[in-house]
């Protein structure tokens, strides 16, 4: 199917505020989003018997409370022993973990609040990675070098996760292998896409035969060093010394939070352009086989 013709056009829906986590939407409705917009849409009928589910899943707690706010493990081990390849790792396996996630979360908010705008979804997505990227940011941002490297990949991590969320807002499938090529040129790693979906085979390539060969030899500091600065240029933060300011106390919390936020807005914007002149195709989900 093609992507319908309001998402680029026209005044964008009220924005209400449901919850990112995998279990519910947030049944409240909040404010719109800018000067002249009307109350939010009422959600479905029934959505008070869903209000409870959402109170252990309240965006405001700790990030550290959602299992998919930050790298899986596996993921860091794979980008210290090949840093060069560390935004194409974190592409590849950010479609892979947070595709499906993605998809799920903007069915759910299309049925909650059936009379929002793909711009009026996309914007709940944004809201919300905003405030994550914001939060990483003064969190990890007074634990030296090895803290500054973390804040980089939990902020390229939170930004890959709100660009699926907001391709899916726009009807683009989450889970294709081209999200992880998007993802590398709105984060300005590749200038291309043709570069990007090259890196990305290499990248491919260099993890299984990693997990073949076993860990890099590189001292584990150079290792490091090399991460951050990779994970700095996906992220956004482009000058080599916001990610070493981030090591120093008390300037480094400052530092982080406007920089993760200005820099995961920007991307924000690039991606709503992107995918709003896309046209949309999102398969549909699987059908249920008929009971007996």
């Amino acid at each position: 199917m093609t992507e319908s013709s309001s998402a680029g056009g026209g005044t964008a829906s009220p924005v209400p505020s449901p919850d990112l986590s995998p279990s519910a939407a947030d049944p409240g409705p909040a404010p719109g989003t800018g000067p002249g917009t009307s109350p939010a849409p009422a959600p479905r009928p029934g959505a008070e018997e869903d209000s409870a589910e959402s109170v252990d899943q309240d965006p405001a707690k700790s990030v550290d409370q959602d299992p998919a706010a930050v790298p899986p493990s596996g993921l860091w081990e794979r980008m210290k022993a090949d840093p060069q390849y560390a935004p194409e790792h974190l592409a590849l396996e950010a479609v892979r973990r947070l595709g499906p996630e993605a998809r799920a979360w903007v069915e759910r908010t299309r049925a909650y609040y059936p009379d929002l705008s793909p711009d009026g979804v996309a914007e709940v997505a944004i809201r919300k990675f905003v405030t994550r990227a914001q939060l990483s940011g003064a969190i990890s941002g007074a634990a030296g070098l090895p803290g500054a490297v973390l804040d980089m990949g939990v902020l390229a991590w939170t930004q890959a996760r709100m660009v699926l969320h907001v391709a899916a807002a726009y009807g683009h499938d989450p889970e294709h292998a081209d999200r992880a090529t998007d993802l590398l040129v709105l984060q300005r790693v590749h200038k291309i896409a043709q570069t990007a979906r090259l890196a990305l085979g290499v990248a491919a390539g260099r993890e299984r035969a990693g997990a073949m060969l076993g860990r890099s030899e590189t001292p584990l500091r150079k290792a490091m060093l090399r991460l951050g600065l990779k994970l700095a240029q996906m992220a956004g933060v482009r000058a080599a010394k916001r990610l070493f300011a981030k090591a120093v106390p008390g300037a480094a919390i400052i530092l982080g939070t406007w920089a993760n936020s200005s820099a995961t807005k920007d991307l924000a914007a690039r991606s709503q352009e992107l995918y709003r002149q896309r046209p949309a195709i999102m398969p549909p989900p699987p059908a249920t086989m008929p009971e007996s």
